[in-house]
C-alpha cells in the first residue's frame, strides 16, 4: 500500500532538509545525498561525480525506510557490500520516521555512512 499524500508531504519536507544539511553548497557539484519514494517505502542514496567527468553520477544505497501497513511502523535497512537490504538490528522499527532517520545520522555501528 502506497504512503498518502499526507505521509508523501512530510517525507519530502524532512528528507529535503536532511540532503540539504548534509552536503555542503560548495561541494554539491561532486557529491549529493538523494532519496527516492517509491510506494510504502523510502530509499536514501549517496551520489558522486563520475571520476572521468562524463557528467555522470554513480549513486550507492545507503538506507531504506519501509512502512508496514498493519502495524502502522516504519522498519529500517542498511544495504551490505552487495547492495542487499538488511535490517538494521539496533533499531529495526519504529512509529516515528524520524527516530530512524536520527539513528541513520548517528550511524553508530557504521552500516550506512562507512
Amino acid at each position: 500500500m502506497p504512503l498518502s499524500e499526507f505521509e508523501i508531504k512530510r517525507v519530502d519536507k524532512l528528507f529535503t532538509a536532511y540532503c540539504e544539511r548534509k552536503v555542503p553548497g560548495h561541494l554539491r557539484d561532486q557529491i549529493r545525498i538523494e532519496y527516492r519514494i517509491r510506494g510504502n517505502e523510502v530509499s536514501l542514496f549517496e551520489s558522486r561525480a563520475h571520476l572521468q567527468g562524463s557528467g555522470e553520477w554513480i549513486s550507492t544505497k545507503v538506507a531504506c525506510f519501509k512502512k508496514d501497513p498493519e502495524t502502522g511502523t516504519w522498519q529500517l535497512f542498511w544495504a551490505d557490500r552487495n547492495s542487499k537490504w538488511r535490517p538494521y538490528a539496533p533499531l529495526p522499527c519504529h512509529r516515528d520516521f524520524e527516530k530512524l532517520l536520527q539513528a541513520v545520522e548517528q550511524n553508530e555501528t557504521g552500516a550506512f555512512w562507512g
